[in-house]
């Protein structure tokens, strides 16, 4: 067997690894426009560094080289020098602010191209040198391990054919969703109706020049934005406003300017309830609240006053300072459970277990969190709020049963299904999105075939092409291709199903902050999602969102986000994620 001539590669004598590492931590802050906000996924590696290693892995190291039966480089010195050029290809490249810069883009692809033509030179004369070194056409980039798609979304970037596979069937959307989708469909308008009000981001923000995935993105926007106000007349009653009435002012003067007023709900917080194990309240439903704070921004604090009057008890929001004792809600200590409101008798973890798996369980809403003129208002309970969420009666819940590290926590108080940790409101609204999910896709393919015959007629004219002919031109063929997306279509039908991905994607977003187990965050005084770590952990008090509030937990917001990171995709060359064993994968041998 002939060797390979390899000069050795940068990476394998010297990066410039303290600004790889600061724009790495700079990274972890990046929210809007970061693939991290298009779906969830713990093993996140940073795109800068990723950018970094393949680009160290493809270049020649400039240092001089022999043996092997070739020589290659030149001297120390020039050596130097020549890394200190390549280090600041890398250290712009590594910039967030650059992720899309075509001009640093530019650079290191052309280094790229340039260190593997020197490659192949180098065996020109290998038997096989027309099969694997010919120098227009680069190497392609296989990830076995793909996960979050960091790598296979960089070597995309850097101009490389890129394929990812991956046994987990998560991983394997979300680099579809990353590299796969975007490319078939670059440089398409949207085929939407244009909405409205387009917001901060119009669509005439791109005149006619659509550029990457910037069509496919505001395709998603649109539809997306019509998913949520058809939900909206379909289940919309179940998120009623709270009006502000006279009774209210006379508890909290505070209240005054707000008097009338109808707000949009943002939260109602929520505190599980079980039996009271003191036999003279045993009754009563008594509430299990880890805390009373409901806001510690300073100036702005708010908490709840529990009122009790003999065998009954309600909430009151108070404004101000709160006492130590709203600090520590009802618990009793660390692991030492909770005290019943009304008795002060202990109650144990084994007692909560034993009520909450007799199905003896329940919650009791303390406080409604609402948007007021000038940030949060924090009001008290109401028995038409509370009866609007416990009526509620879904038709469907999952009814898969928990399993793995799921059940370390939840199982233990009788939360054994999936659709246990949802609210009954919460299931009718995440299956009304669902159902609207195939709704959307089959609007996408009507529009989508009236706008790409326009599309494909107007190319044809342009290029003077006669119809018979259409079929052997591939932009044309493309856009009038019938198969669907798993079948490698580039038509309306597999238009429609991309887009599709992304609204199922972005349902799937809304789930983590849309279940019973998420908690009221005090500090920044919003809802915050449930996977903070790779657990279930048990929420005695939880924060419901309201699905159509436009604040933390929207919908909407879930969507925006996914949007802002689709435009931010490369949307070019070609790529392939497929679901495979790397041991058994085919994708490395081809």
């Amino acid at each position: 067997m002939t060797p390979i001539k390899t000069p050795k590669k940068l990476i394998e004598v010297a990066l410039p690894l303290d600004k790889i590492n600061i724009a790495c931590a700079r990274e972890k802050s990046i929210r809007h426009g970061h693939p991290s906000t298009l779906h969830l996924w713990w093993a996140r590696r940073p795109l800068a560094a990723a950018r970094a290693v393949i680009f160290a892995q493809m270049v020649n190291d400039p240092g001089y080289q022999q043996g092997g039966g070739f020589k290659y480089g030149v001297n120390k010195e020039k050596a130097a020098i020549e890394r200190e050029r390549l280090f600041k290809i890398i250290e712009d490249l590594v910039l967030w602010e650059n992720t899309n810069n075509e001009t640093v883009l530019a650079a290191a692809r052309a280094e790229i191209l340039r260190s593997w033509r020197e490659t192949c030179e180098l065996n020109k004369n290998h038997p096989q040198a027309a099969e694997l070194f010919n120098p227009d056409k680069l190497p392609a980039f296989h990830d076995p391990f793909a996960g979050g798609g960091a790598l296979p979304l960089e070597a995309q970037r850097l101009g490389l054919e890129s394929y990812a596979s991956d046994l987990n069937p998560v991983a394997v959307t979300i680099n579809k969703a990353m590299i796969e989708i975007p490319p078939k469909f670059a440089g398409l308008p949207p085929v939407g109706p244009k909405l409205e009000s387009q917001g901060k981001r119009s669509a005439d923000l791109f005149a006619n020049s659509w550029q990457g995935a910037q069509g496919l993105a505001e395709d998603v926007r649109r539809y997306g934005a019509w998913m949520r106000a058809e939900a909206e007349k379909r289940i919309g009653r179940l998120y009623p406003k709270i009006e502000v009435t006279a009774d209210m002012v006379d508890e909290r003067p505070d209240l005054a300017p707000l008097l009338g007023q109808k707000l949009t709900v943002i939260a109602w917080l929520w505190a599980r309830t079980v039996k009271s194990p003191n036999p003279a309240f045993s009754h009563v439903d008594v509430p299990l609240a880890s805390t009373f704070v409901l806001s510690s921004k300073a100036g702005k604090e708010a908490y709840v006053q529990p009122v009790v009057e003999d065998d009954r008890y309600h909430f009151m929001v108070k404004v101000g300072k709160p006492p130590e004792s709203a600090k520590g809600g009802t618990t009793a200590g660390k692991r030492a459970g909770f005290f019943c409101l009304l008795s002060s008798s202990p109650m144990d973890y084994k007692y909560i277990r034993n009520e909450g798996s007799a199905g003896r369980m329940g919650a009791k809403l303390m406080a409604i969190v609402a948007e007021g003129g000038h940030g949060r208002v924090y009001l008290s309970p109401t028995e038409e709020h509370e009866l609007c969420a416990h009526q509620v009666k879904p038709e469907w819940k999952p009814e898969t049963p928990l399993h793995g590290k799921c059940r370390v926590n939840v199982s233990n108080y009788g939360l054994d299904v999936y659709g246990d940790l949802f609210t009954h409101r919460q299931l009718v609204a995440l299956t009304t999105f669902a159902d609207l999910v195939p709704e959307a896709i089959a609007r996408v393919r009507e529009d989508a075939a009236q706008a790409f015959a326009v599309l494909a007629e107007s190319r044809r004219q342009a290029a003077g092409i006669r119809p018979e002919d259409t079929a052997h031109q591939p932009e044309i063929a493309a856009l009038l291709d019938p198969k669907p997306l798993d079948q490698g279509g580039t038509g309306a039908a597999a238009y429609a199903e991309a887009v599709g991905v992304y609204l199922g994607v972005a349902l799937s977003r809304l789930t983590d902050i849309c279940n019973a187990l998420c908690r009221w965050e005090t500090s920044k005084t919003q809802v915050r999602n449930l996977f903070g770590r790779q657990a279930i952990p048990m929420m005695w008090d939880f924060a419901e969102n309201n699905v159509f509030a436009q604040a933390a937990g929207d919908y909407g917001t879930s969507l925006g986000n996914m949007v802002r990171a689709l435009l931010e995709l490369p949307g070019t060359g070609t790529a392939l994620a497929i679901q495979a064993d790397a041991q058994t994968q085919t994708i490395s041998t081809n």
